[in-house]
């Protein structure tokens, strides 16, 4: 058997797009709102649901967070390999 320990690796935000999924520029705020929180509080992970559904709005966010200014805030982007509906998106900070 196998032990995993929890350990504590800073501030972690959260969006949840299900609300919003068929307004674009909601979208658009929310991920630059999320992503500019995380700045500001350094954290080290925030995880985006876009939900599973047709599978767009999880490209739209894909879209989202490949552009260059967008791209150079965070260290990279996790697909949940159990979870298809959600992203995490990592922070390294010096």
């Amino acid at each position: 058997m196998r032990v995993r320990r929890a350990y504590d690796c800073g501030v972690k935000l959260k969006l949840d797009l299900h609300d919003i999924f068929n307004k674009g520029q909601d979208i658009d705020r929310a991920l630059r709102g999320i992503m500019d929180e995380a700045v500001a509080k350094k954290a080290t992970l925030v995880e985006i649901i876009p939900g599973k559904g047709s599978g767009q709005l999880k490209k739209r966010v894909l879209r989202f967070l490949d552009q260059k200014d967008v791209k150079q805030l965070y260290h990279r982007v996790e697909k949940d390999s159990k979870n298809f509906g959600r992203l995490f998106v990592h922070f390294r900070w010096k």
